[in-house]
């Protein structure tokens, strides 16, 4: 695909988030080649700078009325429609993507956005019906099926295409398995600022405050593995999340060893300087921090959950893969630390920006 495209990202806000992350940076990526693209937010957050040569516009919602949440999906596809037809008279972009799983739902609604891939960053079938129970399990099911039944799908890894079709059975039209870019080049000149703990010996967990990332398996981890070092966590949440996990870490009996360092626009300082990273989580769309450990250098600890980190790590850095529980994840910290697996040269070449950015823009393709 080498003419110029005319490509649309639409998103629920622009909050720290990893999706929201690599939206911008295939967004910025594409600019950078000469297509002309607009990213769509449809709430003011915006925790992420806008990129050079990309259009960003925000649909707020301003509605204050009556049932402002039971009609809420139609209604922001309804504006959706409006700013297509006020700014661009109606025409479709030649490539569109929805990102997040509210997104979805709107851009289904929407008339003009029809042509639309829906990206799956993440579990989104097993985590909306994982607490549902009898008629709000059916009711939810059948709207997870009515937004991704016939649609185009893109997913980070092929498991999240497999359990939304095992859950919902919905099918799509079309499926691509593409995985998240990464700038390595750009994340290694980064990791060269100063981290506050440099010098200190610590092991690090970059991902926001929410109970699918089991920071309490990671606890109790870090505290069976016998590591005397600091537990930095690089991530925020709200305010309960923030004191359930103060509660836990004092549980495991780290509460003077665990470092609070909130959200960071640029965590690799932190990744570099790290002795490892550690993830616990139950299940994790793609693991975006694994790539940008091992392009930083760190050896890489991470729960054998669905769906992304086997696909990441492997060969040599299989190694670095753990059972679901706090012992088997102690054991896999003790032995990577004690004999890291290589970071083979060519080991992260298929995350790398530019080959990703061809994947996406080989969907225009698609339209044809």
């Amino acid at each position: 695909m080498t003419h110029r495209l005319d490509i649309g990202f639409v998103i629920d806000g622009l909050a720290g988030g990893g999706a929201e992350k690599v939206a911008l940076t295939l967004a910025e990526a594409m600019a950078r080649r000469g297509h002309a693209v607009t990213v769509l937010s449809l709430r003011d957050a915006q925790a992420y700078a806008t990129p050079p040569g990309v259009a960003l516009a925000k649909l707020v919602d301003a509605y204050r009325g009556p049932l402002r949440r039971q009609t809420e999906i139609l209604r922001r596809a309804r504006q959706l429609d409006a700013w297509m037809l006020a700014e661009r008279g109606g025409r479709r972009f030649d490539l569109a993507f929805s990102i997040l799983p509210k997104t979805d739902r709107i851009v289904r609604a929407a008339r003009l956005l029809d042509n639309a891939w829906l990206c799956l960053h993440g579990a989104v079938a097993g985590t909306q019906l994982a607490d549902k129970r009898g008629l709000k399990r059916w009711s939810k099911r059948r709207q997870l099926a009515h937004t991704y039944h016939a649609r185009r799908w893109v997913t980070v890894s092929a498991g999240l295409g497999d359990e939304l079709r095992a859950l919902t059975g919905a099918r799509p039209a079309r499926v691509e398995t593409i995985p998240n870019p990464f700038d390595l080049d750009a994340i290694r000149a980064l990791a060269a600022e100063p981290c506050p703990l440099d010098g200190t010996p610590f092991l690090v967990h970059v991902g926001r405050f929410h109970p699918v990332k089991r920071h309490d398996r990671l606890f109790d981890a870090v505290r069976l593995s016998g590591y005397a070092g600091r537990l930095a966590l690089i991530g925020d949440g709200p305010p309960a999340e923030h004191d359930r996990l103060r509660a836990q870490a004092r549980a495991a009996g780290l509460e003077e060893r665990v470092v609070f360092a909130g959200f960071s626009a640029n965590p690799y300082p932190w990744l570099r300087a790290a002795d490892a990273l550690v993830l616990s989580s139950d299940s994790e769309g793609f693991g975006n921090v694994l790539v940008e450990a091992l392009a930083c250098g760190t050896p890489v600890v991470s729960t054998d959950c669905p769906f992304g980190p086997a696909a990441i790590l492997s060969g040599e850095l299989a190694r670095g893969l753990a059972p679901l529980d706090a012992e088997g994840l102690a054991g896999t910290i003790r032995a990577v630390l004690a004999d890291p697996p290589a970071i083979a040269d060519d080991a992260l070449d298929r995350f790398a920006l530019d080959a990703v950015v061809d994947r996406y823009l080989a969907l225009a393709d698609a339209n044809d």
